[in-house]
């Protein structure tokens, strides 16, 4: 193949490096207001009062809005297909606050200099409450975070928030409990994870305008331009109709930019003042007052007989959402059913987990969406097995996991088409040197260990997901592919384009792909759980291949020849066994004039009814210190098997990228409350 497989430069890239105005704060309108959000210095608090009258007088401020002026509907920031499984749990503005940080006053001004002034003025009066800070305390505490009459649910999600659990749920596979008892070996293990903040470079942003339609425009650094409609529209309480978002390049996402965040301030304030307005996050209010990776804390027991064979696995994953329940049914998902199926092959397993309310902020996406935290938990476990059984680690990985071909009840009975993962971990070992290395080496002050973990995603949501395109042929020959997914930093302009000249055999520079912009741009759910590629990508395939029929059948009536008789190889268009042939540049320029002239277009979507799971190994070699403790990373080696690879410039950074975020993870990211 000729762009499959392909270090194809991004299509932005030297953009990008010019330093061109493409992010969102670039293109916002010279005259926006800016918006400034006065915070909550309690984590759980009532709003008795609130005096904005010294803080209006501050010149240049243009309005103060306090809970009361917003619409009183709940909604969900996640970034979920409609019905969100997320509750609708949360306002622009409430009279309750339920974490430090959570939004009290909308402050506007024609700059930031006069809105910091004023958020200094602004009086507040709270009923400061008790508050639940610990996730591990948090069900069946006294202070409820969720009490509110008009909470809202759309799916059955097990919430029973009057005891702060989010939601709750069980999956289990035959009788844990009679196979854990005929083990050889059984061991229970607790496991906690904290939350990790994405830490993008572009923090969040947007801006708002009314066009000359009197419609709601609204330009934000988002993932999921079709959602943020949505949520937007339930906000604001206005028609879908009346709301247009324009997604601009995006400076980095990691799923933290699945959520919606700062836009219904935007919107709110330009839909209320019919001016444009302005709202950039400083890195700070990033860190505290947006959306975090869920902490969790797992607890696992495994059973295995003495050759090593694992029996059963038994998983209870409690999840902290924090003051309000974006992703929280759907992120906790993932730490069994990304896990378990590793081994697939016990004869029992069971995953169940709560997900609770506290008074923290709210957590959402981040990179793995939940099965981080799980394989972090169960591969522990596994290592503690090998160390217990005295088996080599990998050897244990190997006797016992998931292979080709196999049906993965955790795995929502998905049938194992492609994985190459043994082959995976025998690579990883082999450049590390596994085999020469003892598992522990004393160095005198330090020790060296290895250690290994495997792990597994998905490709998209199975039967969710939705990618859709348009592809039309211009004159001259060239295409533009307009698609609905969200380009995040990770190149899915270019990688859709490749797709798109590979199927129409022409030059990826004849591709022009078309940003997101709700009006103009075909319905794509967005780009989060590793989608793009799969789902999209196979609506290019499809669209492409509607868009060649296109081209034949209408050539044929050019060229008055039976449509049997062209062929078509991405340059000239050949009838011949009747001795005529056509340029593309000359179709293209016929299909745009004359009386025979048709527009060539094609549309296709695209929803996969399986997830097919990428899988990794990774291998790290550490050396720690004996009297501190503290961890220095000697050596790390990872193998993925991500099927076929479009671009792998972007493939090799995306694994690049994930490496060094989970060493973050790892080692030097903390967060306390």
């Amino acid at each position: 193949m000729k762009y499959i497989n392909q270090p194809i430069v991004k299509k932005d890239a030297y953009a990008l490096l010019s330093g061109k105005p493409v992010y969102c704060d670039d293109l916002a309108l010279k005259d926006c207001l800016i918006i400034k959000l006065l915070r909550s210095p309690h984590a759980h608090a009532k709003i008795r009062s609130i005096d904005t009258t010294s803080a209006l007088r501050i010149p240049g401020i243009v309005a103060i809005y306090t809970y009361k002026d917003v619409p009183s509907s709940r909604f969900t920031l996640a970034g979920q297909s409609y019905p969100e499984p997320s509750p609708y749990d949360r306002k622009i503005l409430d009279e309750i606050v339920r974490y430090v940080g959570d939004e009290v006053a909308i402050v506007v001004g024609t700059d930031e200099s006069c809105c910091e002034k004023a958020m200094k003025l602004i009086k507040v009066d709270y009923e400061v409450y008790d508050a639940v800070i610990d996730f591990r305390q948090a069900i069946d505490h006294s202070v409820v975070v969720h009490k509110e009459d008009d909470y809202k649910m759309l799916c059955e999600i097990g919430n029973e928030r009057q005891r702060n659990i989010c939601c709750s749920g069980a999956s289990v596979i035959g009788d844990v409990e009679r196979v854990l008892a005929d083990c050889d070996v059984v061991l229970e293990r607790v496991y906690h994870t904290k939350a990790n903040a994405q830490a993008m470079m572009e923090t969040f942003r947007s801006y708002a305008y009314i066009d000359a339609y009197e419609r709601l425009n609204v330009v934000s650094s988002t993932q999921i331009p079709f959602h943020v409609r949505r949520i937007l529209s339930n906000a604001l309480e206005i028609p879908k109709s009346k709301i247009r978002v324009v997604k601009p390049r995006i400076g980095g996402g990691f799923g933290a930019k699945q959520t919606g965040c700062c836009e219904i301030f935007a919107a709110f304030v330009t839909w209320k003042l019919k001016k444009p307005s302005k709202i950039v996050y400083t890195r700070e209010e990033t860190f505290t007052a947006s959306n975090s990776r869920h902490e969790m804390q797992m607890r696992v027991k495994i059973g295995a007989d003495k050759e090593g064979i694992i029996k059963a696995i038994d998983l209870y994953t409690l999840s902290n959402t924090g003051a309000y329940g974006e992703h929280a049914p759907t992120t906790v998902g993932l730490s069994g059913h990304k896990s378990l199926p590793l081994y697939n092959h016990v004869e029992a397993s069971r995953f169940t987990y709560d997900v609770v309310y506290t008074n923290t902020m709210q957590a959402g996406a981040y990179r793995g969406y939940g099965a981080t935290q799980g394989l972090f938990a169960v591969e522990s476990i596994v290592n503690e097995l090998a160390d217990e059984l005295q088996i080599d680690p990998c050897e244990l990985r190997l006797k016992n996991m998931v292979r080709e071909g196999e049906v993965m009840g955790q795995y929502y009975n998905e049938k194992l088409q492609s994985c190459t993962l043994d082959r995976c971990l025998l690579k990883a070992m082999e450049m590390i040197d596994w085999k020469n290395k003892p598992l522990k080496r004393d160095m005198g002050d330090k020790v060296r260990g290895l250690g290994v973990a495997l792990a597994m995603q998905g490709s998209g949501i199975a039967n969710i997901d939705i990618g859709t395109v348009d592809i039309k042929l211009q004159d001259d020959g060239f295409y533009t592919l307009s698609i609905g997914a969200t380009d995040m930093g990770t190149g899915c302009d270019t990688v859709l384009a490749q797709i798109a000249a590979e199927c129409l055999e022409c030059d990826i520079d004849q591709i022009v792909t078309l940003g997101v912009d709700t009006d103009a741009s075909p319905y794509d759910t967005g780009s989060y759980a590793s989608a793009t590629t799969y789902v999209t990508g196979m609506a290019v395939v499809k669209a492409c291949e509607e868009l060649k029929q296109k081209m034949i059948v209408e050539a044929s009536v050019f060229m008055e020849v039976d449509p049997s008789h062209i062929s078509f190889d991405g340059n000239m268009i050949y009838a011949i066994e009747d001795h005529k042939e056509m340029s593309l540049k000359d179709f293209a320029d016929a299909c745009f004039g004359g009386h025979k002239g048709i527009a060539m277009i094609a549309s296709a979507s695209h929803v996969s009814p399986t997830s097919p799971p990428p899988f990794m190994v990774g291998i790290t070699e550490v050396d720690v210190d004996k009297a501190t403790g503290e961890i220095t990373l000697h050596d790390y080696v990872s193998v993925v098997d991500c099927g076929t690879i479009i671009n792998s410039n972007l493939a090799r950074i995306q694994a690049e990228g994930g490496i060094a975020q989970g060493i973050g993870m790892a080692l030097y990211e903390d967060i306390t409350y």
